[in-house]
């Protein structure tokens, strides 16, 4: 868990996790600009967005940037199935 952006990053660097879940609004450094620094490290990497209703086009960019899926707040259990289940 990561409290910000740099940390995630950070964080990224030092585990190598195989899925990811971050939400595009966070301190410092939101999640958009994180997971474009992830994709740099790790073009592979498995990054499932996670956002509030209403951050569709954020949502839009961050699968542009790299993200692999996304899950809208709140969490619904198939919605989690379904983004994770994409990941191979």
């Amino acid at each position: 868990e990561a409290e910000n952006g740099k940390v995630a990053v950070t964080k990224f660097q030092e585990l190598s996790p195989d899925i990811i879940t971050m939400d595009i609004t966070m301190p410092e450094m939101d999640g958009l600009q994180a997971l474009k620094e992830i994709v740099k490290l790790n073009p592979a990497a498995n990054v499932v967005m996670v956002s509030a209703m209403g951050q569709e086009a954020m949502v839009r960019e961050a699968v542009m940037a790299g993200a692999k899926g996304f899950i809208v707040k709140p969490f619904k259990e198939d919605a989690i199935v379904a983004a994770f289940s994409k990941l191979a």
